[in-house]
């Protein structure tokens, strides 16, 4: 399909997609792809599940979008919703990740004063893709062209617990982190870093953010991330999958967080209509219920995983938190990818070198076994290729 049009900003595969279903997805001469990257995290439940559909088309012939100046009951019900799994107090509703990380941002920056505006963040870490965030992003390359001079950032080294206590001090206003970093490689932080970030945080009355845009709601085999070594946070920020593919975002603070924003410091024209939030309350529930099986599936599917690590050299880690799999090769990973798509499976390479995965949560052994069919052919070809050019 010719995109003379458009900006030429992604490095997008040689597919072009007609619809979609469960866990694959189709493009135009009907050909299948099984989906493993979910739209980026995004398609959690699949394509086309007949419960959200009826949700969407129920709710779009009611009403799509209002106004913030006037209220409709499925933002409060979705808030009180989130709160309730978080363990936080207040909601704002945005239209993306970085728009909900711009609005944490914003909390911070209200708070610092000029002793105490410092902010730690993860070297490989990634916030989004506006100014706000991506000066809290830690890959340079990504960061450098568009950060704004005198922005107070200490980067830090994941899981490096020295580091950790040697940046947070008098000065700082946050830390903020991703309790798996998603971009930068599937790194799940380890207990003991998240728990010394909390504590370091409290005892230097800074705020610890915990960015869940990837990460969060269901996708670890718990509501969030943060969630399985026991600290609660001052500020956690979602999207990616709360609305199954509409566009919604959501801020979570405590009641102290929350006073930075008071009336009229910050708004969105269209965070928080009523189909996103009719639709979002419906991913939720059924978030809730998946739970077990997405626990249950990701121990299955790491056990595959690591057959496939014993077997092929050019494999050499897997990193994993729950549905989120990032596999290490000593070597470029796109051609992987390329390949793979080739045999009609869907995912993607971040780092560089990291093949990374994010099944869907309705996806069960069935797909789990093709999925790790599908990546033996590909490292397995792979190698034979290798091995004819240097025979």
């Amino acid at each position: 399909m010719k995109q003379g049009y458009l900006l030429g900003n992604y490095e997008r595969s040689p597919l072009t997609i007609e619809s979609g279903s469960g866990c694959s997805i189709f493009d135009m001469h009907g050909k299948r792809y099984l989906d493993m990257i979910t739209g980026i995290g995004v398609n959690a439940f699949g394509y086309c599940h007949p419960r959200l559909t009826s949700v969407i088309t129920e709710q779009a012939q009611r009403c799509v979008h209002t106004s913030n100046i006037v209220s409709h009951r499925h933002q409060e019900s979705l808030a009180e919703k989130l709160c309730r799994l978080s363990g936080l107090d207040r909601a704002f509703f945005s239209n993306s990740g970085t728009e909900a990380m711009e609005a944490a941002l914003k909390a911070v920056r209200a708070r610092s004063t000029p002793g105490k505006s410092r902010i730690v963040a993860l070297q490989r870490s990634f916030h989004g893709r506006t100014l706000g965030s991506l000066a809290l992003t830690g890959q340079p390359e990504l960061r450098q062209r568009f950060v704004f001079s005198g922005a107070e950032v200490t980067f830090i080294p994941p899981n490096w617990l020295a580091a950790l206590r040697d940046a947070v001090a008098e000065d700082t206003a946050a830390v903020v982190l991703e309790p798996v970093l998603g971009e930068g490689g599937i790194y799940p932080l380890d207990a003991s870093y998240l728990q010394q970030a909390r504590a370091l945080t409290n005892t230097y009355s800074a705020y610890l953010v915990a960015d869940e845009v990837q990460c969060g709601l269901g996708r670890t085999g718990k509501p969030f991330a943060y969630q399985w070594c026991g600290v609660q946070p001052d500020i956690v920020v979602t999207a990616k999958p709360l609305a199954a593919g509409l566009p919604l975002g959501a801020t979570l603070f405590t009641e102290d967080a929350a006073q930075w924003l008071p009336p009229h410091s910050h708004g969105s024209t269209f965070g928080g209509g009523p189909l996103a939030c009719r639709v979002a309350i419906e991913v939720l529930d059924m978030m809730e219920a998946a739970l077990p099986h997405i626990q249950e599936m990701s121990t299955y599917f790491r056990h595959l995983l690591d057959a496939l690590c014993l077997k092929h050299g050019v494999i050499t880690e897997i990193r994993s938190k729950g549905l989120m799999f990032g596999l290490q090769l000593d070597q470029p990973g796109r051609p992987y990818v390329e390949a793979a798509l080739r045999h009609g499976l869907l995912i993607n390479c971040t780092q560089g070198s990291v093949l990374r995965l994010l099944p869907p949560y309705i996806a069960g052994p069935a797909e789990f076994a093709q999925t790790a069919q599908i990546l033996d052919a590909v490292f397995t070809e792979s190698s034979a290729a290798s091995s004819r050019v240097h025979g």
